[in-house]
């Protein structure tokens, strides 16, 4: 032994952590703890309030009684504090544009967030459906196919008549 490797290889003294034990494997590196990921999407309430007066061009008292009236809702907190998300924002603007340039009253702003939101969820349910019809013409295809591929092969595929047929045929019953 050399002084500077005293009894294991690596240069550490004595047996290593979890040797000798009946199931120690070898030692694990300490991994750190990965920080928590935030996602953040249009729908994220993040703006208070005041940011979202800010950000939208309209007065704080507007926002409030915007949300009274359902024209926008924006999500609460525990202690029932309103966060505006992005998409709340460009909805108030969109609420002021209708409201100041095309000179609807907010009765007609909200029935025209209410028909957007139906087209929307209309679409979205179409989507669905267009994606299950497809799943389920696929899933016909392959019994189409499995059932075809159990066919004998000496027997013949009936052909029904052709319709356009000009053929004349008479019948005359035996006597």
């Amino acid at each position: 032994m050399s002084p500077m490797n005293p009894t294991n290889p690596d240069g550490s003294i004595g047996p290593g952590l979890g040797e000798g034990l009946p199931g120690a494997g070898a030692r694990r590196p300490r991994r750190a703890a990965a920080p928590p990921t935030y996602v953040l999407t249009e729908d994220t309430p993040v703006y208070v309030i005041s940011v979202a007066a800010e950000l939208s061009g309209l007065h704080p008292q507007t926002l409030r009684q915007y949300d009274r009236l359902g024209l926008v809702c924006p999500d609460r907190t525990a202690g029932r504090g309103r966060r505006y998300s992005a998409r709340d924002i460009q909805q108030l603007r969109e609420v002021q544009r209708l409201s100041q340039d095309e000179g609807i009253n907010l009765a007609g702003i909200k029935r025209i967030i209410e028909l957007e939101n139906q087209v929307t969820a209309l679409q979205s349910r179409v989507t669905e459906l267009v994606d299950s019809l497809e799943g389920a013409a696929a899933a016909l295809q392959q019994r189409e196919a499995a059932v075809h591929a159990s066919y004998r092969r000496d027997l013949v595929p009936y052909q029904p008549p052709t319709p356009q047929s000009s053929a004349l045929v008479v019948w005359r019953p035996k006597r």
